[in-house]
């Protein structure tokens, strides 16, 4: 698929790597992290409706930090991607600790990936989600250890990545492996094509 060049608003390189493998011609955006907690979730908010809010800022601010650098305006791309079992969040793991406390909750269980996309582009905010239902087979305490020694769930909306070692865990998935990985390909083509065609 062939776009103009665009923005990815993420320091993420697995959607940097993602929109590569799509040939989508795209530059990094560094955007300044806003200041206080990192993407607090709000009194009474559902995770659902969390993951969607949380990438439509992200926009908001990348449009705002455009604008204000004198870069050359393209469309931008935000994504978020949250973790999801029985109504809760199972957010970033920071720590050896939060990464065996998320693999023992998610031990045998079914729980889902959502991740939003934004397209900010001419005074539009374009948005799309991908849900995708992931199984991670039982895991024995041997398998915990060896993964939490890995170091790889840090940094990791529920201390996994897929597209790594915890892919030996994954049993099945439902859904969208790539919006598992951060960045639904098939609805980011999608929302990059009703932003063109609305423009044009």
């Amino acid at each position: 698929m062939q776009t103009q060049p665009i923005f990815l608003a993420s320091a993420s390189p697995r959607r940097h790597q993602l929109l590569t493998q799509m040939g989508i011609t795209h530059n990094v955006l560094q955007v300044p992290a806003p200041p206080g907690e990192d993407e607090p979730l709000l009194p009474g908010e559902h995770p659902a409706s969390y993951v969607k809010r949380t990438a439509r800022e992200k926009a908001e601010r990348a449009v705002a930090h455009l604008r204000a650098s004198g870069l050359p305006v393209r469309p931008i791309l935000t994504a978020d991607t949250t973790v999801m079992m029985d109504s809760q969040i199972l957010g970033k793991a920071h720590t050896e600790n939060d990464v065996r406390e998320a693999l023992l909750a998610l031990s045998g269980q079914t729980h889902q990936v959502h991740t939003a996309i934004v397209l900010a582009w001419r005074e539009r905010l374009y948005e799309d989600v991908s849900i995708t239902d992931v199984v991670i087979k039982p895991l024995t305490a041997d398998e915990i250890d060896w993964y939490v020694r890995s170091g790889e769930g840090i940094g990791k909306a529920g201390a996994y990545g897929i597209q790594g070692l915890a892919s030996a865990f994954v049993a099945s998935i439902s859904g969208s492996y790539s919006g598992v990985m951060g960045l639904p390909l098939f609805e980011t083509c999608r929302l990059l094509g009703r932003a063109y065609s609305a423009s044009d």
